[in-house]
Parts: structure tokens; C-alpha cells; sequence
């Protein structure tokens, strides 16, 4: 079994612009986007975002505890070295889904993002 991998978080606004150009997988409740770095840093990034839609700053922020709280269970053993995602909150879903439903949306995004037959915006 592989060792997990380390987590550093996205922050940087060209971080996350720069996964527009790479794969998408809505999930129930967010939408992931994924790409490869192509460089040797076996960090996975990950970044969370919530816009204005989702609601108030309460509702964002408990959003964006739970995304986080999943990407701390899941992305450690799931996700890809050397890759970096998104996980982008949706409104009336994202804080109020089951957790263990929020769970397996992140799994079953990650698995399409990784799929043999992914397009490359993640539309297959």
C-alpha cells in the first residue's frame, strides 16, 4: 500500500486559475478540478473555494470546514502525487449534505478525474 501523501494548501489566485485548464468532475455537492503538475514536488495541492452563491459567510465557511474536512480524510491516500485540485463549494449542497454522501462524491470526482477515459475538462 502506497504511504500517504502530504497535503499543502492552495492559496495563490494563479494557483487555482491555472486548473481551469485542467479536469473537472462535478460531484453532488462540489465540483473538483484536478490537473498534474508535471513537475518532481510529490505534494498534492488542494485549494477551496466558495463564492458568494453558496451564501452568507456562515454558510461559505461551514462549506469550506466540511470540504476541507473531507480532502483531510480522502486526499492523503486518493489523490495523485504531483497533482493539484479544487474543491469548489455549491449552494444549498455543499452544507448541508450527508458526510458520508460528501465523502463518496469525493471519491467517485476523484476517480473520474483519473479515469482512463477522463476528457480533459471532464465532461466523458
Amino acid at each position: 500500500m502506497a504511504s500517504p501523501a502530504s497535503l499543502r494548501v492552495l492559496k495563490a489566485r494563479r494557483q487555482f486559475l491555472a486548473l481551469n485548464h485542467g479536469r473537472r468532475a462535478p460531484a453532488g455537492s462540489f465540483l473538483l478540478q484536478a490537473r498534474d503538475r508535471g513537475d518532481d514536488d510529490p505534494t498534492v495541492g488542494v485549494g477551496f473555494t466558495c463564492s458568494k452563491k453558496v451564501g452568507n459567510a456562515v454558510a461559505r465557511n461551514r462549506a469550506k470546514r466540511r470540504l476541507r474536512e473531507a480532502a483531510r480524510l480522502i486526499l492523503p491516500r486518493a489523490a495523485r502525487p504531483g497533482w493539484d485540485y479544487a474543491l469548489i463549494g455549491r449552494r444549498d449542497v455543499t452544507a448541508a449534505r450527508d458526510w458520508d454522501t460528501l465523502l463518496d462524491d469525493l471519491r467517485g470526482a476523484l476517480a473520474r478525474v483519473h479515469g482512463d477515459k477522463a476528457s480533459p475538462r471532464g465532461n466523458a
